[in-house]
């Protein structure tokens, strides 16, 4: 499935002298100076992480044989994404593979994800903006590159650049994360400087594209980050504000459940399954769709022998996929409020109609050439020209 970043925002503004008396309106500002002393206590004498004490610089000498050290905050937050284990790595990425049900699946002889895939750069002023950047730095604090990457020495200067072997992509959205965002820019690829180029025809091509100009690696909420292998969901703490949450989702689905649909082969009445029960098309009252008409039904026989992984809808004699239907409870997929009405094809995966058609409308990287819709959920490619299906219940037959 889609792994999703969250913006972190830190905004902490306090000062950090002493205060020796505290009031009870001061108790929570003099308590917080007090913490970072003790922490820049512990980080001298080997109490505390490694990473706090490279934050200590050394401020003046008082005396010959004393030295103050000052606890400084950097002003940007650095944050790795990869697939290797090591410290330097904040995120551990490993390949997504489409329609995996078990850690089992995830099993592949090898990775097309870079050990040290990209780094997202963090500023820790308002607006607090984040950039996207190739490449990471090792435990050696070195960016290195692999023998089949492209580099080159940027005109008029010393410095080098260069696109890890198998490519960092992104997208950006035209305005936004919601159903009306339109057409999104196309993907483009961020080199080790952060700079922008036009997405090569093979990720493994010895050669860079042409630069893209007035466009920056700044992620916005909606941005799509592609590590050849895994495809990565940058979102906002703003537009998450306007995004439903895990809870409310679920009530959406139990709505759908209130109005009783029926299956009108087995007559009796389907309950979309929740998430936390379990594995889904156990239950008694599981609902499968055939994804050709999107009619509902419960599990049944009728029909078997078609076609190879065809089914005969009995309502409407369509043959199609004959899959349970699962809901999507992921908040950051969705771009809207709207009740469950949608199953992606050929998942099955239960959505709104504005998130099945955003979805359907963005196409993802898969290999080193092919773009293609897939299911957010799951990341199965979606059906052309269509991906998902509107779902037809049988509900309030007994009023």
């Amino acid at each position: 499935m889609f792994l999703t970043i969250v913006e972190i925002c830190f905004r902490s503004t306090c000062s950090f002298s002493h205060h020796p008396y505290f009031t009870n309106s001061s108790l929570v500002a003099g308590h917080l100076p007090y913490r970072v002393q003790d922490l820049t206590w512990k980080a001298l004498n080997g109490l505390a992480p490694f990473y706090i004490f490279e934050l200590l610089t050394p401020n003046y000498n008082p005396t010959r044989t004393q030295q103050l050290w000052t606890l400084l905050v950097p002003r940007y937050n650095l944050k790795t994404v990869g697939r290797s284990i090591e410290s330097p790595i904040d995120l551990v990425v490993m390949d997504t593979v489409p329609g995996a049900q078990s850690v089992d699946d995830f099993t592949l002889s090898q990775s097309t994800v870079s050990r040290f895939s990209c780094r997202i750069v963090c500023d820790r002023q308002p607006p607090h903006t984040a950039r996207l950047y190739a490449a990471g730095f090792d435990t050696s604090r070195s960016i290195v590159l692999g023998e089949r990457a492209t580099k080159w020495r940027i005109p008029g200067g010393r410095l080098m650049d260069g696109m890890t072997t198998n490519g960092v992509f992104l997208m950006q959205p035209l305005v936004g994360f919601h159903g009306d965002s339109g057409a999104a820019v196309p993907w483009r690829e961020v080199s080790v400087c952060g700079n922008l180029f036009a997405a090569r025809d093979n990720r493994g091509a010895p050669r860079h594209t042409e630069p893209v100009k007035y466009e920056s690696n700044q992620l916005r909420d909606g941005s799509l980050i592609d590590l050849c292998g895994a495809t990565l969901l940058w979102r906002s703490s703003e537009g998450l504000e306007s995004t439903p949450t895990r809870g409310e989702i679920e009530r959406l689905f139990l709505g759908v459940n209130a109005r009783r649909p029926q299956c009108p082969i087995n007559f009796n009445t389907l309950m979309i399954p929740s998430a936390r029960r379990g594995v889904v098309g156990e239950t008694p009252g599981q609902p499968y769709a055939y994804l050709q008409c999107g009619h509902v039904v419960g599990r049944h026989h009728w029909g078997e022998g078609a076609a190879p992984g065809l089914r005969e809808c009995p309502l409407c004699r369509g043959k199609g996929p004959f899959v349970p239907l699962v809901p999507g409870v992921e908040r950051c997929f969705y771009v809207d409020s709207e009740p469950p009405s949608r199953a992606f094809r050929p998942c099955g995966h239960v959505t709104s109609q504005r998130t099945a058609e955003f979805w359907n409308s963005v196409p993802v990287p898969h290999g080193a050439e092919s773009f293609h819709p897939s299911c957010p959920f799951c990341a199965q490619i979606l059906d052309s020209p269509q991906g998902f299906v509107k779902l037809i219940f049988q509900d309030n037959i007994t009023s």
